[in-house]
This record gives structure tokens, C-alpha cells and sequence, in this order.
């Protein structure tokens, strides 16, 4: 019993360890935009019944069920939780956000496509929009966003358009008098989002494209000048910190009271000897 007590406490304090982890991810991506916090979820490592003897002449049957006693637990799922973040105001016409459901789409410069709510882009010196690490964003179409008209002079476009992006993603330069429509910013979904691998701290990609491949998102709105804030909370993380620690700390009593039970056993062993 006491080694089973050993392991038991040993599986907990390894899953603890992983969920301090997690939590300390979480906090330290509070400022990220477009972060979505994690969670892990966690199994018993071996789920053994127990039963205690029964008279067995007055009773057919030799046993009695009481419950079950677990040998620890162990994490085996990684999730996120993408509920919507607070929106903060930039008034950087390029800063958008998304309000409701979806991703932007982006593709690096080995052609490799990603999603994230990270919506913090700049314009390049080629005039197409991409992330701050030089990724495209894409439209509807799965195309880069030019974001000047090749027939326009391109430091007059700098100097005297006005870029607007309406909620569902148009895209319209004005320039002096005129109104030029431009591409739609695609906002992109998926039916099962436990699917989603996180490449990184905002960006994520299908496990499996074929059965849980992109979709149109439908319920959003993008918003200009505004960025979506990281939706883990600070005040919740900390709480979460000081219950792993707790919850360590009486494992590690645990162990401490069965290690000296155990060092008692082996003494009394060698003086029966």
C-alpha cells in the first residue's frame, strides 16, 4: 500500500507540474493579442475496483462491489477555449479585429497557410498586407491583399488615400472623390475547433483538413482600428497558480509521511532478522 501510495502521489504531482505549466502560458500571453488561453484535461492513470469478501455460504455471491481507488491521474488533451476577447481601440486603420466567430488567414513566405485573431497588420513595401512577421493575409479567394490599385502612383496613394474596411470585410480605398473597391478579407471557421494544433501562441492549423476542413465564417464583424485583447484572465490564472501549488504541496507531505512509514518497515524488517 504504501508504494501504490508512492506512485499515486507521483502520477499527481507530474500532472500538477503540467498544469502549473499551462497556467504559466496563460499568464504570460495576457498581452497578446488575438491569444486564446489553454486548458488541460487529465485521466486516471489506472482505475482499479475494489471489493470486499462476503460470506459466501449464506450468499451466492463471493463479493461486494465498494468503488474504485485510482492510481493518480495523468494529462492527455491540450484544448483552448476561443470565447471572444475584449476589444481595445488603436485607431490604426490596419489593426482589425474580429467580433463574433472565425480567423484570418495568413500564408508565409514558403506558402504555408495559418489562422489566427492576431489582427495587428502593417502594409509591406510591396503594398500587401501582412502580419508583423511578414506573413500575407489573404482575401475570399485565397489571394494576397494588394492594398493600392496597380494604376495609381504609389507615394500618392501613401500620401493622400484613405483605406476603409467594412464589417464584412470590403475593402474600399478613397482616393480624393473617388471610391475604389478593392478585395474582401476572408474570415475563415471551423465545425470542430478541439481539432485546431497551435502553431503558435496565435496561430493555429486543422489536425485533420480533410474532415474538418475551412469554412466561410457567417456570424462576424471586423472591426477597423481595434485589436482583440488576449481572452486569458489574469485574476483567474493566479488563483489557478495557488491551487496547483497547495495541491503539490500536500502531495509532497504525503510522500514525505510514506517515506518515513516505509524507512520504519525496512527497520523493523532488518531487526526481526
Amino acid at each position: 500500500m504504501i508504494v501504490r501510495s508512492l506512485e499515486s502521489c507521483a502520477n499527481g504531482m507530474l500532472a500538477l507540474m503540467d498544469a502549473n505549466d499551462n497556467t504559466a502560458n496563460n499568464l504570460a500571453n495576457v498581452n497578446t493579442y488575438g491569444f486564446k488561453k489553454g486548458s488541460l484535461r487529465f485521466k486516471d492513470v489506472i482505475q482499479s475496483a475494489v471489493y470486499t469478501q462476503t460470506d459466501s455460504i449464506l450468499r451466492n455471491d463471493s463479493s461486494r462491489h465498494l468503488g474504485s481507488v485510482s492510481l493518480g491521474s495523468e494529462s492527455y488533451s491540450y484544448t483552448h477555449d476561443f470565447s471572444q476577447g475584449a476589444l481595445t481601440k488603436t485607431d490604426n486603420p490596419y489593426d482589425l479585429a474580429i467580433e463574433g466567430d472565425g480567423f484570418f488567414k495568413i500564408r508565409d513566405l514558403d506558402g504555408k497557410d495559418s489562422y489566427t485573431r492576431n489582427g495587428s497588420f502593417v502594409i509591406n513595401s510591396d503594398d500587401y498586407l501582412v502580419t508583423k512577421q511578414g506573413e500575407y493575409v489573404l482575401d475570399v479567394q485565397n489571394r494576397r491583399i494588394r492594398m493600392r490599385p496597380e494604376d495609381l502612383d504609389p507615394q500618392l496613394v501613401r500620401d493622400k488615400v484613405e483605406i476603409i474596411v467594412a464589417e464584412n470585410g470590403n475593402i474600399e480605398m478613397n482616393f480624393g472623390n473617388q471610391k475604389i473597391p478593392m478585395q474582401t478579407i476572408g474570415v475563415w471557421d471551423f465545425s470542430d475547433k478541439d481539432d485546431l494544433f497551435e502553431l503558435s501562441d496565435t496561430k493555429f492549423i486543422p489536425k485533420d483538413p480533410a474532415n474538418n476542413p475551412e469554412l466561410r465564417s457567417q456570424k462576424f464583424s471586423i472591426q477597423q482600428g481595434m485589436l482583440e485583447l488576449s481572452n486569458s484572465n489574469v485574476i483567474r490564472e493566479m488563483i489557478s497558480t495557488i491551487n496547483t501549488t497547495r495541491n503539490y504541496e500536500s502531495l509532497a507531505r504525503v510522500v514525505s509521511t510514506n517515506n518515513d512509514m516505509l524507512d520504519t518497515a525496512v527497520a523493523l524488517g532488518r531487526l526481526r532478522s
